[in-house]
């Protein structure tokens, strides 16, 4: 279930990708051109869900498999390295919200001070290099303002989406007694909200709790919790 659940993101990804830059209209007085990037952020987050869950093992059983998947969707996020993520995910669950976690801020709990520090965490030259050479080639077949309003922004737009409800939310000061042990809090019961707004990721202390639960059965997880809580 896991590879096809991963493989029906990243063809959605890349079909609505596709046809935005081959026949949706650039028309900045149109509404359903914004709805188009919102869907494409949507996706896009999909894409770094499904790496997330590759760094977990629960994409697939093979090892093999599950890592591929799990570079093919962190390359076509934003040419990301798998193997440095996975690393650094590894930090964040061993000390979550604390200074030897790399997705945490330690000095600041300001929201765009901590996506600075955050996005200083994990963009690399290399990585800037790859797409600055995708970019222009792909100007040979494609207009520069199709690139940028359908493959660059809403990539960028996504990064805010999985901060948002993937790292500040859960993580921010000041912390409480329902955070422990992992430092993380967690949304509100309202499952529709939860995957419009990232994928369940807002359910985050279930995750830390079970971090070998995939994000399609985190709701789950939340539902489990929630019965035990007096």
């Amino acid at each position: 279930m896991g590879v096809l659940i991963a493989t029906a993101v990243i063809f959605l990804w890349l079909g609505h990708l596709l046809y935005l830059i081959f026949f949706a209209e650039v028309n900045f007085l149109s509404p359903l051109l914004y709805l188009h990037i919102l869907i494409q952020t949507f996706l896009y987050t999909g894409l770094f869900i499904t790496a997330h869950d590759s760094m977990h093992g629960t994409v697939a059983s093979n090892r093999k498999l599950n890592n591929f998947i799990g570079n093919l969707a962190t390359s076509l996020f934003a040419f990301l390295s798998y193997r440095q993520l996975s690393k650094k995910h590894y930090l964040h669950h061993r000390f979550p919200a604390t200074e030897h976690d790399p997705d945490f801020s330690p000095n600041s709990n300001n929201f765009f001070v901590w996506w600075f520090v955050f996005m200083k965490n994990y963009v690399t030259w290399w990585q800037i290099l790859f797409m600055a050479i995708a970019f222009n080639i792909l100007l040979i077949w494609f207009s520069e303002i199709r690139l940028i309003i359908f493959w660059v922004l809403p990539a960028i737009l996504s990064t805010f989406q999985l901060f948002f409800f993937g790292t500040y939310l859960p993580h921010r000061r000041p912390f409480n007694e329902n955070m422990q042990p992992h430092n993380s809090r967690t949304l509100p019961k309202n499952h529709f909200a939860a995957m419009l707004s990232c994928y369940f990721f807002g359910y985050h202390w279930e995750h830390h709790e079970s971090p070998t639960t995939p994000w399609w059965k985190l709701y789950k997880m939340k539902n489990r919790v929630e019965k035990k809580l007096p």
